[in-house]
């Protein structure tokens, strides 16, 4: 058993680590509140004006996925 955990950890910790986009393009005037990477994706939250906003982008690419509106 301890053989098996030492080779499963060997492997996962030499193991390069994912791919992550460079950067995300957001609106323009756009004042990010939080950003954090989550299940494959980068959720980023940002203001503009009076509106709060969630936009989902692709982990590797950095290309929007999805987007919903959270208050005005």
């Amino acid at each position: 058993m301890a053989i098996g955990f030492a080779l499963v950890y060997r492997v996962m910790r030499d193991a390069p680590p994912p791919a992550l986009a460079q950067a995300v393009v957001l609106p323009p005037g756009a004042e990010v509140i939080s950003a954090l990477v989550s299940e494959g994706a980068i959720n980023v939250t940002y203001r503009i004006g009076d509106t709060t906003s969630l936009t989902l982008f692709d982990r590797e690419t950095g290309e929007p996925t999805r987007s919903v509106v959270l208050g005005q």
